[in-house]
This record gives structure tokens, sequence and C-alpha cells, in this order.
């Protein structure tokens, strides 16, 4: 492992992953594959001395407002989405293990023999012992969606960042993969993102990262070994911050 970190700019982050990366090109579910990929990808950031922690969605298996759009009670609906992540957790986690990166997962929603139940003094200590916190169940209540918890377990665990990982390279004023003309931007105010209402993480994740001042950088996490290049400054991201 590097001594402190040296070399990379942020050194204590929160990974925020989609369920939709776990499922790579299948229509559904978990591609084993791509968690050993990505996997890999924390592995070798934890190699190079970052404090890692993960939140990952459960768009994969079930969307909560999704059930809702179709008549469930939304904080039903929202609860199972929940449950969804901790199963796309659980799968990272194995992964991680396979790979000889200690990990840890903790759900906000307690289920002692599946997991441990988020506490925080709990999670920094197995931060600081260099293993990888995976948060699961969101922030264990309803109407919030995966992101908000990102940036809420970001600024509990005295992070420098948040890595939003992406399908895309970046921030831009329309989808790039219908729209080619769409414009890309390499830093963007937290003001920026509210008022032109860009689809980065929904109003109260950033909202929260403004208040607290924590940078959000989104990237593409398709290209192996991306996540390490962000840490250090060189991978091709859209930066929030000011």
């Amino acid at each position: 492992m590097a001594a402190g970190g040296a070399g990379l700019t942020y050194k204590r982050v929160l990974l925020k992953l989609s369920g939709e990366a776990l499922m790579g090109n299948n229509g559904y579910g978990i591609d084993v594959a791509v968690a050993d990929r990505l996997a890999r990808d924390v592995g070798e950031a934890v190699a190079a001395g970052c404090k890692i922690a993960v939140v990952v969605g459960g768009g994969n298996i079930f969307r909560g407002l999704a059930g809702a759009a179709k008549g469930m009670d939304r904080a039903t609906a929202d609860y199972m989405g929940m449950l969804a992540t901790v199963m796309n957790a659980l799968a990272l986690h194995n992964a991680l293990e396979r790979a000889n990166t200690p990990a840890r997962v903790l759900s906000a929603i307690p289920m002692s023999t599946v997991c441990e139940s988020y506490v925080r003094p709990k999670a920094l200590h197995h931060m600081e012992r260099g293993r990888v916190v995976i948060f699961a169940a969101g922030t264990g209540n309803p109407f919030f969606t995966t992101d908000t918890a990102a940036t809420l377990r970001a600024i509990e665990m005295n992070c420098d960042a948040v890595a939003k990982a992406t399908q895309v390279d970046g921030v831009y004023d329309a989808d790039p993969r219908k729209h080619p003309n769409a414009k890309r931007f390499d830093r963007l105010s937290y003001a920026d993102v509210l008022s032109k209402n860009l689809k980065v993480m929904d109003g109260a994740a950033i909202a929260l990262a403004r208040d607290n001042g924590v940078p959000v950088i989104v990237f593409s996490i398709k290209e192996a070994g991306s996540l390490l290049k962000v840490l250090r400054g060189e991978g091709r991201a859209t930066v929030i911050e000011g």
C-alpha cells in the first residue's frame, strides 16, 4: 500500500455506484464479471493508499420510484428498493473479498444474520483499518435516494469527495448517448447544477454536498482503472464544487 496515499488528490472517498453499473450489458440483475472488474478497480485504489467507502444503488433489481409510478405505496416501494441495494452490496463485498480486498457491509436497516448494522463509529473503525465499507439500504428511510445516502455517508465518514460513477465521462447538458452535440462540462458549481437542473444527482444530494463543502466528481466507470485516475486528478471527469 502506498504510504499515506502518496500521489493521490483525493485520499478518502465515497464511491457512488448505480445498480445499473453491476448489471453490465444484461437487462436485469448482477453480472458477476462486472462486479469482479469493479472490485479490482476499488482494490487498486485501496492499494494506492485511498480509504474508500461505497454506496450502491438498487435499480438493476428494483427501483422504488418505478414501483410507486405503477401504483404501489411509495414508502413500501422504497423499502423494497433498499433491500435491492443490500443484495448488490453483498455481491460487491463478495467480489472484493475474492480480490483479496478486505470489506464490510453495513446496512441502515438492521439484518444481523446478513451483515452489520450501520453505526458510525464502527464504520469509521473499519475505514481506519483499511477495509472498504459498503453502505447498504440507503439512509434507511423512504423518500430519500441513494445519491442522498451517498452524500450523507461521505460527510459522516469525513471523506474528501463523492466520486459518482456513471456510464459517461462527466456531466453534459443532455444525454450524450442520445444527443451527439451535447455540451460537456469540466467544472461546475453546486448552483450551476441546481439552476440548470442538470441530472447529476437529485437536488437534496447536491444541496447537502454544497452545505458541507464536499466536492462531487462525476466520471465513467466503464473503463478499467478509471477510478484510480480520478483519485490522482488525472482522469476525465466533471468536478462540482464551490
